[in-house]
């Protein structure tokens, strides 16, 4: 890790042995570290294009784009992106047979609601929508002269189409139609959010 290297040795000595779901606190920060990494590259590419178009824009739609592509970033690298740090470390599976990926609507999810331990089923539904909550309310923020209910809502679902065919390229997932469906859900309920929210600002 290039940045959270003394903080993952730090947790690692002292919660290694305790918890029994370390792998997936090394996976976040392992996240973070390559997040924050691409955010920086991003963040010197934007402000270059601000000061070479010179486009006035307020300080809050600024805010909204730097933090739809921090988001961005973070889900490619949780879902995507997780054993690689660099482009040019991508292995992919052109070969991998399309048996393996899940096409029959909901089969897996049912599958994990009758098992003994029903954590899963819970992290699988619940954690897809509100991984896509977020894009569902900055989106329309971002693109606020192009958004519409549909553009917003299929975006975020091509979007969860490209992280699903990239998971089956790169083998660093399950491809799950369930996944596209959750996610989708989430785009919706933060479509939503936005425009209450919108409701309530011109109120007052």
């Amino acid at each position: 890790m290039l940045f959270l290297g003394p903080l993952y040795k730090l947790l690692a000595d002292h919660l290694a042995m305790r918890i029994n779901h370390f792998a997936l606190i090394k996976l976040t920060l392992m996240a973070i570290d390559k997040t924050i990494l691409y955010f920086l590259i991003f963040a010197i590419l934007r402000l270059i294009w601000l000061l070479a178009v010179r486009h006035r824009r307020t300080i809050k739609s600024e805010m909204s784009v730097w933090l739809l592509a921090f988001y961005i970033i973070l889900i490619l690298m949780l879902t995507t992106f997780r054993n690689t740090y660099f482009p040019w470390q991508l292995n992919f599976n052109f070969h991998r047979p399309l048996s393996d990926v899940n096409l029959v609507f909901m089969k897996e999810t049912w599958k994990l609601l009758y098992a003994q331990s029903r954590v899963d089923f819970i992290y699988n539904c619940f954690g897809n929508i509100l991984c896509f909550l977020p894009l569902g309310f900055l989106s329309p923020i971002v693109f606020s002269k192009k958004q519409t209910f549909w553009r917003i809502i299929i975006g975020g679902m091509l979007f969860s189409m490209l992280i699903e065919t990239l998971q089956f390229l790169l083998g660093t997932g399950v491809s799950d139609i369930d996944d596209v469906f959750f996610n989708t859900i989430g785009m919706f309920i933060g479509y939503l959010l936005y425009q209450l929210s919108k409701r309530i600002k011109n109120k007052f």
